[in-house]
């Protein structure tokens, strides 16, 4: 007996082969049936035919149940017309485990009754689709700065500080004092490039923002790095490097899955390096000839503003230079103007928002020390922050990517709660 996946079955076509799976769904007619088969790598159809098999094997076949699981043994064969390209002759079935009245059917379903049941949602195929894609991602975020030299850094999750105020942390008690969640590395991640050059970090984060959008999460992941000897126009350049190449990779390894989502590949196809970039300045101006007459210099963007902007490219846009009052107190402002900041935010094409944010940081102590002080932050609790200006002060610069977002707009999912396997959204901490 040879044993595979569904994933490796072109590697047995004209074989038999036995796979463990799960039945997705079912057809049958008097003389043949015809079963939806998942194994977690995949999807296959598994074909029987009444007089090529036994009598209790096709009975078995006709009456398994949805989500049932069995070994099936059969033969592969390929056949065009399946988006997988391969199917199974089936010849034997064993019946591992009888699932009785599973809940989620090939009906339509609401999306509460599917979150409530995200737990066994995730083994559609369309949940399959996006955490295959969720996946890739992080396995090219790990090649694309291992090859450009960075670091893999673990900042810490619980932090006595927070990097940009209290407003929206999760607060906690760490014995005898108060502690947050982290809503971002970065900080810890300045210190890192200051001892190892460029760093980058993967973990959750958590916002305590009461936001009920498709583009918010409360717990989501980051990916940040942090770069020294690196000034604002080359961290620009790192960013459209790498999700240039996160882009280049989804198609190329989950075409599979791509289809299965239905996603227009040609919008992705367009993307390459540069990006376009508009300062903040020509937002504003853009959006009051375009109608947005009630947004004034000084105003952060929300999600219409941001769609106009992205809507009049085909490919992410930078959106740069905004204004020192909206960001936090570490970026570095502008030479030439203070008033605003060396900062960017990606853009995403097609709706799906800011994907990036970044900024070239202060390293000035002096400097560093007053914007602390004009934000009323504790000095004591940014006394470490403050002394990697004091030892060896460079120029540095970083940035953090929403993988979520990030997913959603790859895939072309609406909401990002189906790009993350259990999401936690303001009213839901179940499943």
């Amino acid at each position: 007996m040879v044993k595979t996946t569904i994933a490796e079955v072109p590697k047995h076509v004209d074989q038999e082969v036995t796979i463990g799976v799960w039945v997705a769904n079912k057809r049958s007619s008097g003389k043949i049936a015809f079963l939806q088969l998942r194994d977690g790598t995949g999807f296959i159809q598994g074909v029987i035919v009444k007089a090529e098999v036994s009598e209790e094997v096709f009975q078995k076949a006709k009456s398994i149940t949805q989500e049932s699981s069995l070994y099936v043994t059969g033969i592969i064969q390929k056949d065009e017309r399946s988006p997988f390209g391969y199917e199974m002759q089936v010849k034997d079935i064993e019946v591992i485990h009888h699932s009785i009245d599973y809940p989620i059917t090939p009906k339509e379903h609401g999306t509460e009754f599917l979150m409530d049941h995200r737990h066994l949602w995730l083994r559609s195929r369309r949940q399959h689709a996006v955490m295959k894609i969720r996946n890739e991602i992080i396995r090219a975020t790990y090649e694309f700065f291992n090859q450009n030299g960075f670091v893999k850094i673990d900042p810490p999750i619980l932090t006595g500080s927070a990097p940009e105020g209290t407003t929206e942390l999760f607060a906690t008690k760490y014995f005898d004092e108060d502690a947050y969640l982290s809503q971002s590395g970065q900080l810890y991640m300045e210190a890192a490039a200051m001892a190892l050059g460029k760093v980058f970090s993967f973990g959750p984060t958590f916002r305590a923002e009461k936001s009920k959008t498709r583009r918010h999460l409360i717990e989501f992941w980051m990916i940040e790095p942090e770069m020294a000897f690196v000034q604002f126009e080359e961290n620009l350049q790192v960013q459209e490097e790498y999700v240039t190449y996160l882009v280049q990779c989804v198609l190329k390894n989950c075409a599979l899955e791509l289809n299965t989502l239905g996603r227009d590949l040609s919008k992705l196809e367009k993307i390459s390096v540069p990006f376009p970039r508009i300062t903040y300045d020509e937002a504003i101006e853009f959006l009051h000839e375009n109608g947005f007459d009630d947004i004034q210099w000084g105003d952060d963007f929300g999600a219409p503003h941001e769609t106009a902007i992205a809507d009049s490219y085909d490919m992410p846009v930078f959106i740069t230079h905004y204004p020192t009052s909206l960001k936090p107190f570490y970026m570095e402002p502008d030479p030439n103007r203070q008033d605003v900041v060396l900062c960017a935010d990606l853009i995403a094409p097609e709706g799906y928002g800011e994907i990036i944010g970044g900024s070239e940081r202060i390293h000035d102590y002096e400097f560093l020390k007053k914007r602390l002080e004009e934000h009323q932050l504790d000095l004591d609790a940014y006394k470490w922050y403050l002394e990697l200006r004091q030892y060896g002060s460079v120029p540095h610069s970083g940035f953090g990517l929403g993988l979520e977002r990030t997913v959603a707009w790859l895939s072309g999912v609406e909401h990002v709660r189906e790009t993350i396997p259990f999401p936690r959204l303001l009213n839901r901490l179940y499943p």
